[in-house]
């Protein structure tokens, strides 16, 4: 045996019996006259008998005492108990019938009806054993609501990954059970003790159960009216306050709100039976409905907002009404403004109220008429800003007017221009663009042209659309502001999408369809037509005889810093072939510091037109004897 002890307990020193094959074990939990016992084991795996379990005979036990004398004198050592091994107890048997008591309360809402909650009393039962908790009420005699088990015994989850443990429970604190608030309030002495001695929970001081305010009232003793100190003739004041009226003019000013406004009414005060009726004041096109009452004949209570309001005898009299005064007349502010005569001198007579106190106050409102100025939303970004409008302007959605005459006229009528783009980026500075215009709906569409070795991939540049003019934005007030054909004019700059191009030049097309325009307009204006001119920067510079007359102004004035002989020598240098004509762009170069300051590249352009034989060649002598005249 002290060979055994010796060996360390590891893997590979132990010995077991290789000719066990009956390893059954016994039970030892019992029950003994209704009580759980748990006896010492006799028996262990195999039902083989445990040799410290097992007692000796009287035989043994008269020789040991002989034999040993330790057990005769007694040993030092045997005055102290052996250090006993605690044996493990299941928690159903050292927690059973251990339960935990709560006294608490929650509110039930009360829909459409006087009474605003119900209090309800209930006992949390909370079971040790198995964390489980059981909510019940106690039974209430003549409630009217089912009583009893409102949540039977179970695990109560606390949130999604955790159950209610006896640490979430104190006094004086809420916990909700699917979704329904309890106030804990109390707890009996049991478990007060048992937080305290076994869990070491510090209880928070008890609550008193509130009281159901329904149920009080309830329990109010019925009123003898033979009891009572006063009496009330109801013949008497028949008599004398019969068909006495008082009657108020108030205001109720509900413009804080959401479409609210100013509404008048008239109050009628009932001295007979202290009854109330508030009828509205009906105004022609106030787009109500005709229904002036808006509170019947009745009592009129001077406050709802509390549960014992519907008890208490809290209602207006005629002394509580002045001029100036503010009133509840069912959760709305009402400002007494003004009242007749009669109640003028009813409050003389009875209260010594002075007549002149009693001034009227004014209404403030809008004055009649007044043209009241539409506020348009923003744009939301959903369809064309036209469609969008057309929702805040009628009732009945109708789709924008397309002006068809418009199209019909300008179909496939492009004004093409070349332009440039204007960047602080070198790279962008030599791309060419082509800028078309269509005058049937006054949309752009841009193009790059590919050019060799520039690193930029030609195409489409923009899609057709409608170009804002810079400043103007869709959510504008006024509307958005489009570019239209007056407004490109050669040499200007438009900013199109945060990017700005020069137009450098354009197409025979674009500079005959706005002369030809302008010639219109002003045989229209001569004959007094109805059209009138068209205005426009690029109708100013469509004048052929104004831009003719401002460049000869010049010569003659001396504004102009060349003379005509060295012009034109340096323009028959240009004529190699000594055919009289130049090419306008190499013109308008030359020109260029001679024109400075009195015409723009438009006009210079329109100018040139005039003694052009063939499209882009320029008699250049025809327009010098004409510039210089």
């Amino acid at each position: 045996m002290a060979t055994h002890e010796a060996i360390p307990f590891l893997p590979g020193n132990t010995f077991r019996d290789v000719t066990k094959t009956d390893f059954r074990k016994a039970h030892t939990l019992d029950y003994l006259n209704g009580y759980a016992i748990q006896p010492n084991p006799i028996l262990g795996i195999g039902l083989t008998p445990i040799p410290h379990s097992q007692l000796s005979g009287p035989a043994e036990l008269l020789a040991k005492i002989k034999s040993d004398p330790r057990l005769t004198y007694g040993s030092k050592q045997h005055h102290h108990a052996a250090a006993t091994i605690p044996r493990f107890v299941p928690a159903h048997v050292a927690f059973d019938k251990v339960v935990l008591r709560f006294d608490a309360y929650f509110k039930q809402t009360v829909h459409e009806s006087q009474e605003q909650y119900h209090l309800r009393r209930v006992r949390i039962h909370y079971f040790v054993e198995d964390d489980s908790i059981a909510v019940v009420e106690p039974p209430v005699e003549n409630s009217g609501i089912p009583q009893g088990v409102l949540i039977k015994r179970q695990r109560l989850p606390k949130s999604t990954t955790d159950y209610y443990s006896v640490k979430d429970f104190n006094l004086g604190i809420n916990v909700v059970f699917y979704g329904k608030t309890f106030r804990i309030v109390s707890c009996d002495a049991f478990t007060e003790r048992y937080l305290r001695e076994s869990e070491h929970i510090v209880l928070n001081p008890p609550e008193p159960m509130p009281k159901d305010p329904q149920q009080i009232a309830r329990n109010r003793p019925h009123r003898n009216p033979s009891l009572k100190v006063e009496h009330h003739d109801k013949l008497r004041r028949f008599l004398e306050n019969d068909r006495k009226v008082l009657r108020f003019f108030c205001v109720w000013d509900d413009r804080e709100s959401m479409f609210g406004e100013l509404r008048e009414f008239v109050l009628h005060y009932y001295l007979v039976d202290d009854c109330v009726e508030v009828r509205e004041v009906q105004k022609p096109n106030n787009g109500r409905d005709p229904f002036p009452i808006l509170l019947r004949k009745q009592r009129l209570q001077k406050t709802l907002n509390e549960l014992t309001a519907v008890y208490d005898d809290a209602y207006y009299t005629w002394k509580d009404f002045k001029i100036g005064g503010v009133i509840n007349v069912l959760g709305r502010t009402f400002l007494i403004r003004d009242c007749d005569e009669y109640t003028k001198r009813y409050y003389h007579e009875n209260l010594g109220v002075p007549i002149s106190t009693m001034q009227s106050i004014p209404i403030i409102s809008p004055s009649d008429g007044a043209v009241v100025e539409q506020e348009i939303p923003p744009y939301n970004g959903y369809g064309s800003v036209e469609d969008s409008l057309g929702s805040c302007k009628y009732l009945v959605l109708k789709p924008p007017k397309k002006d068809f005459i418009k199209m019909l006229e300008n179909e496939h009528k492009i004004l093409r221009f070349v332009a440039r783009m204007e960047s602080r980026h070198k790279e962008d500075q030599n791309r060419r663009f082509v800028i078309s215009y269509r005058l049937a709906d006054d949309t752009m569409t841009i193009y790059e042209p590919p050019q060799r070795n520039a690193g930029i991939l030609g195409g489409k540049f923009m899609e057709r659309t409608r170009v804002l003019r810079p400043g103007s934005s869709l959510s504008s007030p006024q509307g958005p502001a489009y570019y239209v054909a007056e407004d490109l004019v050669v040499g200007a700059t438009i900013e199109i999408f945060k990017h700005r191009f020069v137009l450098l030049d354009a197409d025979e097309y674009v500079f005959n369809y706005f002369e030809e325009r302008f010639d219109k307009s002003r045989g229209s204006s001569a004959e007094g037509g109805r059209g009138g001119a068209v205005s426009g920067p690029v109708m100013e510079r469509s004048d052929r005889a104004r831009i003719l007359g401002k460049v000869v102004q010049a010569s003659r004035s001396g504004r102009v810093a060349v003379e005509k002989s060295a012009l034109l020598e340096r323009l028959r240098g240009m004529d190699t072939k000594r055919s009289g004509v130049v090419d306008r762009k190499a013109l308008l170069d030359a020109c260029a510091d001679t024109w400075r300051g009195v015409i723009d590249q438009h006009e210079a352009i329109t100018l040139c037109r005039q003694f052009e034989p063939t499209p882009r060649k320029v008699d250049y002598q025809r327009l010098l004897d004409a510039t210089f005249a």
